[in-house]
């Protein structure tokens, strides 16, 4: 097997992408813990769109959102998802393949308590991925919560985190004249031990 060095030492892959991440946040301009979720529908059709990934935990990889949007209702439904995060500044991207499980318990109240009033009022206001009639209308739900709930609202129940546990992360980087890195690690369960190997650019 082939010693793994620089960027890709380590023999934890979830301290890997903690200090992948954390070099990100220097040079990235923008969201640098952005990724691009992936998922499906009940016909197979898969969806992707942008989300804050907010926990690299020592066995997955944690984000919240609106329990009734329609990436949740694809995550409850699979059970399986997949992100890739691309850093452009550092020419670098980490995917992931996993099984899913909610975030609904004392470490989703800490990260809705941490929002700024605002975001936690959004969160209460908005039927996310349900169809709205105007802006207009969404600022007055924005207002009308903001009057029931005041300055300190509890999570809403239909609001939570999603934890992606992986069978599978990719680790790659750019090389000169497209002949890039990449160390797949993969596992058969979330118990099973992890195995990795270099890959073909």
């Amino acid at each position: 097997m082939e010693k793994r060095s620089g960027k890709f030492a380590g023999d934890d892959p979830f301290a890997i992408a903690r200090r992948w991440l954390e070099e990100a946040t220097e040079s990235e301009p923008n969201d640098p813990n952005a990724i691009a979720l992936s998922t499906v529908d009940a016909d197979g059709l898969p969806n992707a769109r942008m989300v804050l990934l907010k926990a690299i935990e020592d066995d997955g990889f944690v984000f919240y959102t609106n329990y009734g949007s329609a990436k949740a209702g694809e995550l409850d439904s699979a059970g399986k998802a997949a992100f890739v995060m691309h850093w452009k500044s550092l020419r670098r991207q980490i995917r992931v393949r996993g099984m899913i499980d909610r975030e609904d318990g004392p470490a989703a109240d800490e990260y809705y308590a941490s929002r700024s009033l605002k975001s936690r009022l959004g969160a209460w206001a908005s039927k996310q991925s349900q169809p709205l009639s105007s802006r207009s209308a969404l600022m007055a739900e924005v207002a009308r919560v903001t009057a029931r709930h005041g300055t300190d609202p509890a999570r809403p129940p239909f609001w939570g985190g999603y934890r992606i546990t992986p069978v599978e992360i990719e680790f790659w980087a750019d090389g000169d004249f497209r002949l890039h890195d990449r160390f797949v690690w993969r596992r058969a369960s979330h118990e099973a031990e992890w195995s990795v190997q270099r890959l073909n650019p």
